[in-house]
């Protein structure tokens, strides 16, 4: 028994496409390829029920971009309070030791 052949993601949206745009018919892609027309059926099927989430995908990761932008600004902030504060507690430990207070 023939093993059976594996078509990987971009061939199979390459193929798709072909016929799409117009380059090809899907009789001559079905050829070209030896492919069964079913096949190539369903390839072009899953091919144009999934093509409107790959633009909802643009919008998800613009706005997990945006959040992250947020975030490396909170801690950009937060670091510069850190530091400005650890040098007001080192001024205030170096003038109370010169005052001979001790902490």
């Amino acid at each position: 028994m023939p093993k059976a052949r594996t078509f990987t993601a971009q061939f199979k949206a390459q193929v798709v496409l072909e016929v799409i745009s117009g380059a090809k018919t899907s009789g001559e892609v079905c050829r070209q390829y030896q492919i069964h027309p079913n096949l190539f059926s369903r390839w072009k099927t899953t091919f144009l029920e999934q093509a409107p989430s790959i633009f909802g995908q643009a919008e998800v990761r613009s706005s997990e971009q945006e959040r992250i932008a947020e975030l490396e600004r909170m801690i950009g902030r937060l670091t510069m309070e850190l530091e400005v504060a650890k040098k007001v507690s080192g001024l205030l430990h170096s003038q109370s030791s010169r005052n001979g207070l001790s902490s």
